[in-house]
């Protein structure tokens, strides 16, 4: 069997600290919807898209079957 694997970055809020747990859970399932698998999380800083600094987030790594 083959893998293949997709990473996705989930920022935090620039307001607040909170982890939004919805959006999160809504995230996990689109991909689910479309074969992919949670195979890890990671905590790092993920670049936000104004200006050089990064903010608190999450990696998801995904994993789902190449068919063939």
């Amino acid at each position: 069997m083959s893998y293949e694997y997709k990473v996705v970055s989930f920022r935090e809020s620039l307001i607040g600290d909170a982890l939004d747990g919805d959006k999160l859970e809504k995230t996990l399932n689109k991909q689910a919807e479309d074969g992919w698998q949670l195979k890890a999380i990671t905590a790092a800083d993920v670049k936000g898209r104004i200006g050089p600094g990064a903010v608190e987030g999450l990696l998801l790594t995904f994993e789902r079957v190449v068919a063939g």
